[in-house]
């Protein structure tokens, strides 16, 4: 399985790619191969077409994405393999269970309520996809475009609209906007994405305190 950072998407708050906000002194992306590496993990690379990201241990795959819908940032594969949201500090042991799960269809890793006390944000974050049906990936994005065009979604489609047509399907009158918490791997701890300058610094006092980084 190759394990894909996807790093677009745009800066946000930030005057740089989130993906190359340090952490501890450390890039994020660097810090997620890092952590993929320890867990036995080679077979890593890159998803962006920023040229900031050609430096970083590992091969950058470069495809037509816009950046103006997030289905797009699942690098096309016809093999399986693990997108891991590149914003995301994740804890040694988010990577751990991520690693280690197994699944012969697709398998979703994200926060689910209620939140333990060292979580950072009020609401629920997807932290990677891991695919070995990648027809089922492929066609799910196709229902998610088209919902979107049929104005189904309540919001623009990100990974919990994908997840939900991935589960539930994208039949009329099925619900594709309200989350199950329960139909994937739950990571609760401080593990998290980085939306605001002010998580990084947050998100360092609580991996100190736990002695987890």
């Amino acid at each position: 399985m190759k394990y894909i950072i996807m790093c677009g998407g745009d800066e946000g708050h930030f005057e740089t790619p989130r993906q190359l906000l340090k952490f501890k002194g450390e890039m994020l992306v660097d810090r997620t191969i890092r952590l993929l590496m320890d867990n036995g993990i080679t077979n890593i690379a890159i998803s962006s077409n920023d040229p900031r990201f050609e430096e970083h241990q590992v091969p950058v795959l470069h495809h037509d994405n816009s950046g103006e819908d997030w289905c797009d940032c699942f690098y096309p594969m016809d093999e399986p393999a693990c997108y891991i949201c590149g914003d995301v500090v994740f804890s040694p042991a988010a990577i751990k269970t991520i690693v280690e799960t197994e699944t012969d269809d697709i398998e979703l890793f994200a926060s689910s309520p209620p939140f333990p006390p060292e979580y950072v944000k009020p609401w629920e974050e997807p932290f990677a996809f891991k695919v070995v049906n990648q027809e089922r990936l492929h066609q799910a994005i196709i229902d998610v475009k088209r919902l979107k065009r049929e104005g189904r979604f309540h919001r623009e489609p990100i990974a919990w609209e994908v997840w939900n047509v991935i589960t539930r399907g994208a039949d009329v009158g099925m619900d594709v906007n309200t989350i199950n918490y329960r139909s994937y791997v739950v990571i609760n701890d401080w593990t998290c994405d980085i939306d605001y300058p002010h998580e990084i610094s947050l998100l360092e006092t609580i991996a100190n305190r736990s002695g987890s980084c």
